[in-house]
Parts: structure tokens; sequence; C-alpha cells
């Protein structure tokens, strides 16, 4: 009911009664001052009470109907402004309106109009950019499935594919002396054994990269431990884990961290030959730490400069450094290998 008579109807009506009042009043003062002043015959009490009440019914009925018919235009044209907005407030941006005055309601129109007109451009250029978005998404996943696809294959020839080669003519070099030198034989059949071991490593790193890449829904220290169990039950390592509780951390920055342990393992496996590994991961109160040892053979920081700049490392390092953290390898020969990653926390992370 309060809504009902804030209307713009009601306010012209209340508008002319306010008219009223003041024309009243001022009526009122006149023809008393008149009768106090000049006392004319004509001019009595009871005149001027008989004026007042005559006048007040019949300017209250004038009032009223005025208001309404005063009222109607501005309410339908104000109604046409309000159905526009709702239009556009449901995503109709092509209802438009026209022809409802030159004053400053048709001007209010004109303008949403023009609104209109700018957001269904907006809305058709959101569209377009999605449709490129999803094209270049479209693309880039498969310029990514071709490199990773070339990477591993040659992965594969360079090292996989020439050990089994290796092993084919070791074979059959060994088949040709086994009757006649036995004692070569048998070196040669170490040596087909290690080459085969070294061929199962190399193939176990490859098929670490052909794990997927994102967690499924799993908590990083779960990913961490389900991958290392895989790989005990598939290689001789002795992993050593010690994982601090802490919160989940951002989707990206655990996909992230993830894919740097998954790539640290899989250059163990197939460069270290270490037989003990020992991931720590541990949150202080602004940082997230992650060390990765191994008691391989190690690497000559010095000396080594195309190890350095291998692609496994550089990409670890690419993507500790995409996620705001540090990236760092601590080695010697025969002392095994040290990698330490640092990402500081962000606050929404925290929480």
């Amino acid at each position: 009911m309060l809504n009902r008579l804030n209307s713009i109807r009601y306010t012209y009506i209340r508008a002319h009664l306010y008219a009223l009042f003041l024309t009243l009043i001022t009526l009122l003062a006149f023809l008393l001052t008149i009768h106090v002043l000049f006392s004319p015959t004509w001019l009595t009490s009871i005149s001027i009470f008989v004026f007042i009440l005559a006048y007040v019914v019949i300017a209250f009925i004038f009032s009223i109907y005025s208001g309404f018919k005063a009222s109607s235009d501005t309410k339908t044209r104000v109604d046409y402004l309000s159905v526009l907005i709702a239009q556009l407030a449901r995503g109709n941006y092509t209802t438009r309106i026209y022809d409802i005055g030159e004053d400053e309601i048709g001007r209010i129109g004109d303008e949403l109009n023009e609104l209109g007109e700018k957001m269904q451009g907006q809305v058709r250029s959101l569209q377009r950019l999605a449709d490129e978005k999803s094209e270049y998404a479209k693309s880039a996943h498969k310029a990514a499935t071709i490199e990773e696809r070339q990477r591993l294959a040659r992965d594969l020839h360079d090292a996989v594919s020439q050990q089994l080669f290796a092993l084919t003519m070791m074979s059959e070099a060994t088949v040709r002396v086994v009757d006649k030198h036995p004692e070569k034989a048998k070196k040669q059949i170490k040596e087909i054994a290690m080459t085969a071991k070294q061929a199962q490593t190399e193939m176990r790193a490859l098929l670490l990269h052909l794990r997927p890449v994102h967690l499924s829904g799993d908590s990083l220290s779960i990913g961490i431990k389900q991958l290392v169990n895989e790989l005990e039950q598939k290689c001789s390592i002795n992993f050593q884990m010690h994982i601090d509780p802490f919160d989940r951390l951002s989707q990206t920055t655990e996909e992230h961290v993830f894919r740097i342990v998954q790539e640290a393992l899989s250059n163990i496996l197939r460069h270290s030959e270490a037989t003990e590994v020992t991931i720590d991961i541990k949150k202080y109160q602004q940082e997230f730490f992650l060390h990765i040892a191994d008691n391989g053979k190690g690497i000559d920081l010095f000396a080594d400069h195309q190890k350095i700049a291998s692609y496994g490392l550089k990409t670890m390092k690419e993507r500790a450094e995409e996620i705001g953290g540090t990236f760092s390898i601590r080695s010697k020969l025969e002392e095994g290998t040290h990698i330490d990653i640092r990402i500081p926390l962000q606050i929404g992370e925290e929480e």
C-alpha cells in the first residue's frame, strides 16, 4: 500500500492537493483581511465559511482528476522505460522503445536504446573472442601434443631404441661365441643384462612422463604418495618421504609442484643410478619448501654445462618461476644431487 502511494500518479495528486492547500490558505487570509479592515456587508463570516467549503470540495475533485489525467502519460512512458530495463537485465539486448517524447524521459529512452545496442555489440564481441580463444586453445593443445610426441619419439630413438639395437647385436654376437669362447660369452651376457636394465629404467622414466599431469581432484600430498608408491613397485629405489601437514594450495600451484616432482623423479631414474631418494615437503609461515635428494652419481655443475641446461632441469626451473618460486640445485660427482624449490604463499592460499 505504501509503495503504491509513492507511485508517480499519487505523486501528481499530492502535488495538486498541495497547490490546493496553499491556494486555500491564501484565499482565506485575503478574505479575512478584507473582512477585518473594511467589514463589507456582503462579506460575512458565514459567507466566507460557505465559500471556502465549496472551494475545497470542488477543488479537491478537480485536483484528483487532474492528478490522474496529468500523470497518465508520464506513467505510461516510465512503464515503457521499466520494461526496457527489465528486458536488458534479462539479456534481451534487441529490445527498443520509440516515440516516447522529446523531453527528459524521451532522452533517457534514447540513451537506453544506445546502451542496448552497445551491449548487443559487446555480446557479439565476447562470443567472437570466446570462439577465437577456443580455437587458440585447441591449436595450443594440438601443438603441445605434437611437441610432446616428438620429444618422446626423440628420447625413444636416442636412448631405448639404441639400447635395444645394442642388445640385439650383442645377443647375436654372444650366440656365435657361446660354444667356442664361454668366458667371453659370459662377459657379454653381463653386458647384455646391464644394457637391458638401463633400457628398462629409461622406459620407466618415459612412462612416468605419460602419467596424467593433473591430480584428478586429489591433494598434492596424496598425489605424490601415489606416484612414489607406483615407482616403488617398479624399481629398486628406496624412497624416504617426509611431508608435513599443510592446507590445500591453489590448484595451479599444486599442479606445478606435482609436475616438478614428476620431472625430478624421471631425471633420477634416467641419469642418477641412485638407490635412495628423499622427498621433504614443509610449509613455513609464508613459504612452501620442497626438497628432493638422491645418492646417485651426481653432476659436475662447473664442467657439465649441457647437463645443467637439459630439458628436465630447465622445465622444473621454468615451472617454479611461473608460480613465483625459486629453483636451486646442488650436486657433486659421486655424492648425489639436491634440488630445492621455494614458493612464497599468497594470503588466499594460506586461508
